[in-house]
């Protein structure tokens, strides 16, 4: 791995676990606490997705006339990230967005979908609507990194303020609550998300990591300091969570 990855994952490895090992998974008690976590979370699954296809809008070419733009091989990457993203299969073996995946798993174990329905009905480019303090903190510092149009943060923001932040722990946790089967999407989702961090979409985050950055040590702070920042974030909305549980 390159020793810049290694040295940045050091840093920022505390913050990682204040999220990975937060108390909000061993105060899960019922499915009912199950759901209200979902409801929160697909803001977070919402925004992941925002930050991909602005990558994605950045670094390849998305309109109309088409030109080649950048490095074929970071094209590769971040296509590749998409398609299974944007177009993966479900467990009835349809194509899905992850979003979607996870809508289908709220429903399934009687979540409410009505606030991200509307939030999602509602958002425009130039308007992020208010859903609660919580989550609004939790999107104001995605779209800040949004907004900047800088790859490599938006990058990091993706790579380490989102994937590989499941602990094994939640998915035994929610198989647990799992008696009447009306967890399954849930499961199955969380399944497919850690397959892909670990098989596939984590090194290929990694790798655009390191070639957004090059040798520009700039450019590797901002980074730094982009994932402590999301981790934080992250870390917030948990503990936001884990208050509506109590």
């Amino acid at each position: 791995m390159n020793p810049k990855i290694l040295e940045l994952n050091k840093k920022i490895q505390p913050y990682k676990d204040d999220v990975v090992n937060h108390y909000l998974y061993r105060r899960l008690n019922s499915i009912k606490d199950v759901a209200i976590l979902m409801e929160h979370h697909i803001y977070a699954v919402w925004d992941f997705m925002s930050l991909l296809k602005t990558l994605q809008s950045i670094l390849t070419c998305t309109s109309s006339p088409w030109k080649p733009i950048g490095d074929g091989k970071i094209r590769q990457l971040i296509n590749s990230i998409v398609l299974e993203e944007e177009s993966d299969i479900d467990q009835d073996g349809n194509p899905s967005s992850h979003y979607e995946m996870y809508l289908d798993a709220m429903q399934e174990c009687g979540a409410d979908t009505s606030n991200i329905k509307k939030f999602v009905a509602n958002v425009t480019e130039k308007k992020i609507p208010k859903v609660s303090k919580g989550i609004d903190d939790f999107l104001k510092c995605t779209f800040d990194v949004i907004e900047s149009k800088e790859a490599h943060k938006i990058a990091a923001a993706f790579t380490f303020g989102r994937e590989d932040l499941i602990p094994d722990m939640f998915t035994s946790i929610v198989e647990e609550y799992n008696t009447d089967n009306n967890l399954n999407k849930f499961v199955y989702y969380l399944e497919r998300h850690i397959e892909l961090d670990g098989g596939e979409h984590g090194p290929l985050a990694l790798q655009l990591i390191c070639d957004l950055c090059g040798d520009d040590s700039k450019k590797w702070l901002e980074v730094e300091e982009t994932a402590i920042a999301c981790l934080i974030a992250r870390k917030k909305l948990w503990d936001v969570i884990l208050v509506k549980l109590n």
